[in-house]
C-alpha cells in the first residue's frame, strides 16, 4: 500500500464514484478501478459497495478512508517541513466558506498568493452544516462561516465581525409598520411576503432563531439559495428579505430597515480544527483580519 492508493480510494470516497473521482485525479477511469481493486485484494475484502447507480462505501472502507486522509495530511506536512527548511512555503489550502458571507476573504488570499506563491488554495463553498463537517473529517483546512455557539464545538474560532440583520424592501413598498424612530417589528414583518435562505444556510439559522425568540410564527413566500436571486424579488416587490446589513450593502437601490426588537444576529468568524495548524493554514490565518 502507498500514498497514491490511499489518494485514489478517498477520491472516490470524496467523488461519489468512479469517473468523477478519475475527473478529480486527471487519469483514466480503469487506473482508478485497478488501484482500488489492488488495495481491496491485498486487505482481502471490499471498500466499496458498487452497484448500476452509486457507489460507498463498506464498512472496511468507513474505517480505512479517515486513516487514508490522515496518512496523507501527515505526507502533505512533511514535504513542507522539508520545504521550510529550505526556506521555502509550498503546500495546499483548503478553505470553506459560505455564499456571501465575508466579502474581505479575497484581500486574505491575494496577499497569501503574493507572498508565499507557491502555496496551492482551494475554495469551496457548501452550506454551514457540511464545512463543519468537513473540517472535522480534514477535507477543510479552515473555513470563513457564521457559526451558532453548538456549532462552534470542538473547532478553534476567532471572531471577524458581529453586526445585526436588516429588513430589505423594494423601493415601492410601503412599510407603513415601521416605528416613530423607523424601526420594524418582526411580528409585522410576518405578515409580509418574505423571501427566505434555504435551511442550512446560516442567514436562514439565524432568522428563524430570532422568529423563535420573539415567539412570532411565519410563513415563506419565496426560498432561494442564491443572495442575487433573493435581491431580484425584492427590487421587483414580489417580498422582503432579512439579511446582514454587509450583505445589503451591495444593493444600494434597495431600502434597509432596522429592526426595533429581537433582531436576528450575525457573526463571522474563522474556524479550524484544533491543534497546531500546518505552515501553509497559518500563513493564510495571519492574513485574515
Amino acid at each position: 500500500m502507498d500514498l497514491r492508493q490511499m489518494e485514489v480510494v478517498v477520491a472516490v470516497a470524496e467523488a461519489g464514484g468512479f469517473t468523477a473521482a478519475a475527473r478529480r485525479l486527471n487519469v483514466v477511469q480503469s487506473a482508478v478501478s485497478g488501484t482500488v481493486r489492488a488495495l481491496e485484494r491485498e486487505f482481502g475484502t471490499p471498500l466499496f459497495t458498487r452497484t448500476t447507480h452509486r457507489v460507498s462505501l463498506t464498512p472496511a472502507g468507513e474505517a480505512f478512508v479517515p486513516a487514508a486522509r490522515a496518512a496523507l495530511r501527515a505526507a502533505d506536512l512533511a514535504r513542507e517541513a522539508v520545504d521550510a527548511a529550505k526556506g521555502e512555503l509550498r503546500g495546499r489550502v483548503t478553505v470553506g466558506t459560505m455564499q456571501g458571507v465575508w466579502a474581505g476573504l479575497h484581500h486574505a488570499l491575494a496577499a497569501l498568493r503574493a507572498e508565499h506563491p507557491g502555496v496551492v488554495v482551494q475554495l469551496r463553498q457548501a452550506a454551514v452544516a457540511d464545512i463543519r463537517q468537513a473540517l472535522r473529517e480534514g477535507t477543510v483546512d479552515l473555513a470563513v462561516v457564521a457559526l451558532d455557539r453548538q456549532q462552534q464545538r470542538g473547532l478553534v474560532t476567532r471572531l471577524l465581525s458581529r453586526e445585526d440583520m436588516v429588513l430589505v424592501a423594494s423601493p415601492q413598498r410601503d412599510l407603513i409598520a415601521r416605528t416613530a424612530e423607523g424601526r420594524v417589528e418582526l411580528a409585522e414583518v410576518a405578515r409580509l411576503p418574505l423571501v427566505d435562505f434555504t435551511p442550512g444556510w446560516a442567514i436562514r439559522h439565524s432568522v428563524d432563531r430570532a422568529f423563535r425568540a420573539a415567539g412570532v410564527d411565519r410563513s415563506t413566500t419565496f426560498e432561494v439559495n442564491d443572495i442575487v436571486a433573493a435581491s431580484e424579488l425584492v427590487r421587483n416587490d414580489l417580498g422582503v428579505c432579512i439579511m446582514p446589513l454587509s450583505i445589503a450593502s451591495r444593493f444600494p437601490d434597495l431600502p434597509t430597515y432596522r429592526f426595533a426588537r429581537h433582531a436576528p444576529r450575525w457573526r463571522v468568524m474563522v474556524v479550524r480544527p484544533p491543534g497546531e495548524p500546518p505552515a501553509a493554514v497559518a500563513a493564510l490565518l495571519r492574513h485574515i483580519a
